[in-house]
Parts: structure tokens; sequence; C-alpha cells
């Protein structure tokens, strides 16, 4: 009746809020398609959910995999272009002509020849040196000769292997104006404020970034007379990247932007592009952001992402440019416009919310169907949960649907017996628990009242034994030993009690904010005289301006002197002994440590080292209650003593004690 009673208020209580859900009765047919409905609209949305993240990122990954496919492409032009360059010098520097010119002085010949050279093949430069690297002819600039281009990292590679070089250089402001005032008037760009840059302090630029080659010259007996060398000005040229948006996409406009872009970076600025800018111009000046420029510059990674480019988002592939040292002096890059895939994601989203629909209301209806049918097989199946909620555990099922419904009920059955099972075996171990629990009471309490009772005679027989000892000095000295053996067991006998009394009645600690330093000195200072101390090397590591800590001063002593005492006995009196204080790494406990040199403590013995009555001492010697004392101690101020051990090797113990009450009212100044 009281599990009733307890029911019902619960069950009728919306009525207090909704009076007419009281007279509501709900089948549990429409309950169950209620329920079919919830997780059919559950699965439908993350069917979508994820059906729409795994083709979105579908998507993106086909995306980026174009983009790097297209970056393939964009560095097979450029290479070709490089390539290109290399064959018109290399070819040019071994035509006879050339080499007739050189020996016989005959410049107007060899100037006319290589300017036509330069005309046909579109270079911006090209020149010839002699064997030291002195301009002899400069085609687009003939006025100017003489000056040494040794300097040049590729000249200089050609004079010293006498082989031929091909690199995109740098190429500095100075160069490009003897080679042509032209040429150094297009490497000058003004920088642009762009969106996620990197700062810059420079207002322009006025070196540019080349396609360079150079070719040794020899005479008829394969002797070096000369370098010729040209090349292309990357800075504004757009042949390149106007190529690789031709041929890899085609010119194709997507509302009314190009959707794809290529683009050379000399360091992180854009000095060959046809990226545009808000205005339609090409945006020359304009930057790399930041993100970018530290993987593929700084870190010579590739970059195969969605970036910012200017002023809208790609799906970018940039990869490092390197010079003839494999130094990444630029950037090379190509990029498809975002929202292509965007508005293919959305009619992703569109075409699964319609399919998901459809398959929402098809199961629905069948759902209902199946309601229909196993309505009464369920209703038994709460029946029969009620009984056992209601503590009926003999409660049993019988469902003949052939179906999972019935396993349902068998298993509901087999549940049932179990719990009823598990009932009965946590009542047997529960009754065990309380009747060890109140023997253990008794047990301690009898201990303490049995070392109570033990402790007055036991201080007669040692105050007894001593003036007998007094008396047979005189009379029988032959008695003495045997009376001095009845006082040291006595005495044993009532440290054994002692131990149980503090052991059993240990007081609640009176704590207070102490100086952990001042009572760990102190601890040393009251046995460091003693003889067992005598040949001990004692090492003091404190550390200085530790926080108070809460404790109760006169116990932690005890156990202090407890610790350091059984190290002493630990090395038989001759070691070494160190002690140290220090915080935790959380700041939250300072840490007391005491080290020994002795015999050390075996790993089966470290597991048993805080039990009561436990001891490694000779018999006669210790009673095994010090450490347990010392463990309780400790636990009681909400810290820990901690042992780490190895035979013939020493001890550590490590007491940590908490810098506050940890809840405990225990301050008293």
């Amino acid at each position: 009746m009281a599990n009733t009673t307890n029911t019902i208020p619960e069950r009728r209580a919306p009525a207090r809020y909704f009076p007419w859900l009281a007279n509501l009765r709900i089948p549990i047919a429409t309950k169950l398609i209620l329920g079919y409905l919830l997780v059919i609209v559950f699965i439908s949305v993350v069917f979508m959910v994820v059906g729409v993240r795994l083709t979105s990122s579908l998507i993106l990954l086909e995306a980026q995999e174009k983009v790097r496919n297209d970056l393939n492409s964009a560095r097979e032009i450029y290479q070709n272009k490089l390539s290109h360059i290399d064959d018109v010098i290399r070819h040019t520097g071994e035509r006879f002509f050339l080499k007739d010119a050189l020996l016989s002085n005959n410049w107007n010949t060899a100037f006319d020849e290589v300017d036509r050279i330069r005309e046909e093949e579109n270079l911006d430069c090209l020149a010839i040196t002699d064997k030291y690297g002195y301009v002899l002819i400069r085609t687009c600039n003939p006025g100017f000769t003489g000056d040494n281009q040794g300097h040049d990292a590729i000249i200089n590679r050609v004079l010293y292997s006498k082989e031929s070089v091909a690199s995109t250089i740098i190429v500095s402001g100075e160069d490009l104006q003897k080679d042509t005032p032209d040429l150094a008037e297009r490497a000058n760009i003004e920088l642009i404020d762009t969106p996620l840059a990197r700062y810059r302090k420079e207002t322009e630029v006025t070196d540019g970034m080349m396609l360079k080659a150079a070719a040794p010259i020899f005479d008829y007996q394969n002797n070096l007379i000369g370098v010729i060398y040209g090349g292309v000005l990357l800075n504004q040229n757009y042949e390149i990247v106007d190529k690789v948006k031709q041929t890899v996409y085609e010119n194709v406009i997507y509302e009314g932007q190009d959707i794809g872009t290529a683009t050379i970076f000399m360091d992180d600025i854009r000095i060959s592009t046809n990226v545009k800018d808000k205005d339609g111009s090409r945006a020359i000046g304009t930057r790399v952001s930041e993100e970018v420029y530290n993987q593929v510059i700084i870190q010579g990674e590739p970059w195969i992402d969605r970036a910012y480019v200017v002023n809208n988002w790609y799906i970018t592939a940039y990869e490092p440019i390197t010079d003839l040292y494999g130094r990444i002096i630029g950037i090379l890059y190509v990029g498809i416009l975002e929202q292509k895939y965007l508005d293919i994601q959305r009619q992703t989203i569109f075409t699964f919310l319609g399919i998901t629909v459809a398959g929402a209301l098809l199961s629905m209806a069948a759902a209902y169907f199946i309601a229909r049918r196993i309505h009464v097989p369920i209703q038994k199946l709460v029946s029969a949960s009620k009984e056992v909620a209601g503590g009926n555990l003999d409660t049993k099922v019988t469902v003949q649907t052939n179906d999972e419904l019935q396993y349902l009920a068998i298993s509901f059955n087999k549940m049932s017996e179990a719990l009823k099972k598990r009932d009965e075996q946590l009542k047997v171990y529960t009754t065990q628990r309380i009747i060890k629990s109140e023997r253990l009471a008794l047990v301690g309490q009898l201990a303490a009242n049995v070392a109570h009772e033990l402790n007055s005679p036991l201080q007669g027989i040692v105050t007894f034994s001593h003036l007998m000892i007094e008396d047979h000095q005189c009379e029988n000295p032959s008695h003495i030993p045997a009376l001095e053996k009845i006082v040291v067991q006595a005495n044993r006998c009532r440290d054994i009690i002692r131990g149980l009394l503090d052991f059993s009645r240990q007081r609640k600690p009176d704590k207070a904010l102490n100086n952990i330093n001042m009572i760990f000195g102190d601890c040393i200072s009251l046995v460091e005289h003693q003889a067992l101390f005598h040949n001990i090397k004692i090492f003091k590591k404190f550390q200085e301006s530790l926080p108070l800590a809460v404790f109760d001063a006169s116990q932690v002593e005890r156990v202090f002197i407890n610790l350091i005492i059984n190290a002493a006995e630990a090395m038989e009196g001759n070691g070494k002994l160190s002690l140290e204080t220090r915080l935790d790494a959380k700041k939250e406990f300072v840490e007391c440590i005491i080290s020994d040199t002795g015999t050390g403590i075996s790993e089966e013995n470290l597991k048993k080292i805080f039990d009561p009555f436990f001891t490694t001492k000779d018999v006669g010697h210790g009673t095994g209650l010090g450490l347990a004392i010392s463990y309780g101690v400790i636990k009681n101020h909400k810290g820990n003593i901690s042992v780490e051990s190895e035979s013939g090797k020493g001890t550590t113990f490590i007491v940590r004690l908490p810098l506050k009450a940890n809840g405990d009212n225990g301050q008293n100044g």
C-alpha cells in the first residue's frame, strides 16, 4: 500500500496545473506511435546531418583534390616556361656566329643577332659577359656595358661550373635598372593593405622575381670565352597566370566571377595574378594571409585548404617557389571559387531534407501498423514491470508472439529471477557486514578496556621490580639479571598497552596554523643528541618562506619523531639522514620528506607497513603500532603518508599536510 500511495500523486501531479489532463487517457498504441515518431524524427535528423556533413566533406575533399591537380598543372606551365628560357639561352650560346663574333670582337653583328633572338622569344633581358663576368653586350640597354655581373648567383654558377643553369631568382632593383629602366619600373610595386595579411613596415618593393637562365660560350678549343644570360621578369607579367587560368579553368565564369585564379607571389606579395580587386583590376601588391605565409614560406609546407584571397573565399593550393640554392623566395598559387561548392552543399541539404521527410512519413505509416500488433504484449510487460517495481520479484510474463517481444518477456523473467537472487545475496552480505562491524567495535572496546585494566598492574610490576633490584644489590646480586629482564618485558608490555590506547582512542586533532619548518627543526633538536644519532650525518633542506599549514603541532611532532627514530634504527646508527620540506606542484599541500640510507623495505613488506602490529624489528623491539598511529594522525589531518623504498638502498617517507583546513573548522588563531 505504501508504494501505491507514493506512486499515485506523482502520476496525477500535472493535473494541478492542467486539470484537463486528469481525465485524459492515452492508449498504449498511440504512445508507441508517438515514440516511434520521436525516434524517426531523431534518426532522420541525425542521418540528414551526418549525410550532409559526409557529402560536404566529400565535396571539400574533391575540391581539394582538384586544386592539388590544378597546382600540378600550374607547376608544369611554370617549369615549362623556365625550361624554354633555358633552351633558348643554351642553344644561343652554342651558335657558331656568337663564337666568331666574340673571338673577332665583332660586337655589332653579335648584338644584332642576339637582339633578334630576344624579340622573337619575348625575353625581358638578354646579355653577354666575358669569361670574368664583365658585360660585353646588353640588348635592352646597349649604352650600359662593362659592369661585372659575377655577383649574380646564376652567372656565378656558370662561370665556375661551365654548365648551363636556370632557376627562379630575385634580382635587385639596381641590377634591373642596368638591364633596362623599364624592368626596374615594372618591378616597383606599391604594397596594398590586405585583410589577414602579416604586418610589414615597407610600403613598396623594388626587387623583381625573374625566370633566368645562363649558359657558357666556348671557343673551338672548348675554352670558356663568355657567358650569355637572359630571362623574363615575373613582376606584372601575366603570361603564366593567364595561361594557367585558360588551360586549367578554361576561363569559366561563375556568377560573374572567375571560377579559377592563379597567382605568383614574391615572398608574400602578389606580383603576377588574375585575382581581381574590388574595382575589377588585378590585385597586384596585395598579400597572402599570415596563416598561409607561415606554413608555406616559414615552414616550407604546401597549403591545400580554404583561404581568404583578397576579397573572397577560395579552395586554394599554395606551394613554395625556391631559388638556385633551395631558399624559398615566393609562392605559386591556384584557387577555385568556394561559392560554387557552397551552392552544391546547399542543394545537397535540400535533397537530403526531401528524402528524410519522405522516409519519415513512410516510417510513421509502418509504425502505426506495428504498434497495433504489439499493444497487448507490451501491456503485459508494463503490468509486470509495475509488479517488480512494487517489490514483487516473483512476477512472470507469458508472451507467445514468436518474435522479439517473446524474447523480451523471457529476458524480463530472467531479469526478475536475477534481481531476486541478487536481493537475497545483498541481504546476506549486508547482514555479514553488520555483524563484522559490531564484532570489530566490540573487539576495539574490549582491547581498550583490557589495556586500561592491565596498565595499573604492569606499573606496579615495574615499580616493585626496581625496588627489588635495589634491595638485591646488597643482599643477593645474582638475582639482579632476572629482575632486570622482568623490568624490560614489563616496560615492553606497557608500551604495547599504550600503543593500543593511542590506536583505539585517537583524539580529534586540535588544528591551528603552524610553521612546518619550525616543527620539523624542533623534532631534530630533540633527538640528534641521542647516542643513536652520533654517527648519523643529518642533511636539512627546508624551503624558505613556506606558507603556514593547518595541523595539530603536538600530534604531527610525534609522527615526525617516530619516523626520524625509525630511520635511525634502520641505519643502525650509521648513515645519512636527509630532511626536506617543500610545496607540492598544485600548492595545496606542504610535503615533508625523510630519507635514510638504511637497509630498506622489501616490496612484500611495503604493502603491510602501515598495518597495526606489523613490524620488521626483532622480537622485543617495537610494538608495530608506531606507523599505524602515525598514519591515522595524518589521515585525520586530511593528509597522507607515502613510502618509497628498495632493499639495500634506503627508504623515503613523504608526509603531506594541507595548507587549508579542507572544510574543518579547526583553526584556533
